[in-house]
């Protein structure tokens, strides 16, 4: 059975869900149009332009062998590979005070760090991948903050200072931000703590060589014409035959599309502040949910000059704005590119800063790590908070009680639209591989006809 066959339908959103789950349609044989807000394609993949002629991944930048939807795109597409591991020594900048070595922990009480991780497992272990609002204990840990978990649980000071930053670099959250819930399945989604935070052999083992907006560009180029930019959606309106979609043009000009099917390809939050006519049954986001606190910060150099000092470019600091760095250099080293990332609170605080302040705070900061080296040819802050047409980066954050309230309906159809997107994906979510996923999986609904009717042809009619 193939119900997309002649079907309209409009994919609202050019990231990697959206232009997947719209190739997917096309080859079905359904008729597509795809609706970006921006100037391009990607969403939360960008690529930054860096001194000699390199590009920087200022958005979604690693993968790893589980993620196997990606890696057969990666190939199919004819794109390489560059392995993401460092040689070299980590410096760490911990209370003012710097110090180098082999490990990439830093040095805080090993027995302290250990107690932390296996009762961030004993967590991860109980939730329900499958549906998380129905694990054990999901009521107290959906309604529990991750910041309550940690002064509840974890008395030792080293493993209080270390677990803001671990999940700053794991999911660009603030520990006050999310709940136990949300947290312990961002980790279980993914693969584990260890897979989600190795390099080698884990979530972070490779890049994609050029950037990882070569495989969004590569995809649109398929979808052709099918593409159009600058179409912010404003409002959707559905009745019993068909949908239409409006949205505002830069011009101030509004446009209408009609279609059988929508697919909606974008952020919770920016779901939520779309006009629906009959209005939603079931929340997109609730007041708690947050955006993901995330800046990248890239620095460019005319080679990768740390190496020169025994350094790997890896760097882990308490105190922001940078509390990490890497080493995201060319592989034959032409050019030299560390990246910085801010998340957190520190995101949030460094977000609201004005653009020369972020410069000089970010400058300021990579000169106290790594004094040696010379001022970086070039400073790039990519604000995900600021982004307007993603409200943050790398997903959406679940806040105390989102998993309760959402996650029941999180890709229940709303009539004639469907939902996609890394946030709905319970494998990978927020990360590229569940974008890819949800793309896959929203394609199959229309493909094969989805029978739910969570929203009713009754409510449609009104």
């Amino acid at each position: 059975m193939n119900a997309a066959a002649g079907m309209r339908v409009l994919v609202v959103g050019a990231g990697l869900a959206g232009l997947t789950a719209a190739l997917d349609l096309v080859a079905a044989g359904a008729e597509v149009t795809v609706l970006e807000a921006r100037d391009r394609v990607g969403g939360r993949i960008h690529g930054v332009s860096m001194p000699g002629g390199v590009t920087a991944d200022g958005g979604a930048a690693y993968l790893g062998a589980r993620h196997t939807e990606l890696l057969a795109l990666v190939g199919e597409h004819g794109l390489r590979l560059v392995p993401a591991t460092m040689t070299g020594d980590s410096t760490f900048l911990l209370s003012g005070r710097r110090t180098t070595s082999a490990s990439r922990m830093p040095p805080l009480d090993a027995v302290a760090l250990g107690g932390m991780f296996d009762r961030l497992d004993e967590l991860v272990a109980d939730v329900r991948p499958d549906a998380p609002w129905q694990s054990a204990d999901a009521g107290v840990l959906d309604r529990l903050s991750a910041a309550s978990w940690l002064a509840r649980e974890i008395r030792h000071p080293d493993a209080r200072t270390f677990f803001p930053l671990f999940l700053g670099e794991m999911m660009a959250a603030d520990p006050a931000a999310i709940s136990v819930l949300h947290m312990a399945f961002y980790l279980r989604s993914g693969g584990g703590i260890r897979y989600l935070n190795a390099f080698e052999g884990g979530a972070q083992e490779w890049r994609i060589d050029g950037g990882a907006q070569l495989l969004c560009q590569a995809l649109a180029e398929r979808l052709g014409a099918r593409v159009r930019m600058g179409q912010p959606v404003c409002a959707i309106e559905q009745s019993a035959g068909d949908v239409v979609v409006q949205c505002d043009g830069a011009s101030g000009a509004r446009s209408r599309y009609r279609a059988d099917r929508v697919v909606l390809a974008v952020p919770p939050l920016l779901a939520q502040r779309i006009e629906f006519r009959p209005a939603l049954r079931a929340l997109r986001a609730t007041a708690v949910t947050g955006r993901g606190c995330a800046v990248k910060v890239q620095l460019g150099y005319p080679a990768p000059l740390w190496r020169e000092f025994g350094l790997s470019g890896w760097s882990v600091s308490t105190n922001g704005p940078l509390l990490s760095t890497v080493d995201d250099s060319p592989p034959d080293g032409s050019a030299g590119v560390l990246t910085g990332f801010v998340t957190g609170a520190a995101a949030t605080a460094f977000s609201a800063l004005s653009a020369t302040a972020q410069r000089d705070a970010a400058l300021a900061h990579i000169g106290r790590i790594f004094p040696q080296l010379p001022a970086p040819t070039q400073c790039t802050v990519t604000d995900w908070l600021a982004e307007k047409y993603s409200r943050g980066c790398y997903a959406a954050l679940f806040g105390p009680g989102d998993w309760l309230n959402l996650g029941p309906t999180l890709t229940d159809p709303h009539g004639h639209v469907h939902w996609c997107g890394t946030e709905t994906s319970l494998e990978f979510f927020g990360l590229m591989e569940g974008a890819i996923r949800s793309g896959r999986r929203v394609a199959a609904e229309l493909i094969h006809g989805d029978e739910r009717t969570p929203v009713s042809e009754k409510v449609l009619s009104r």
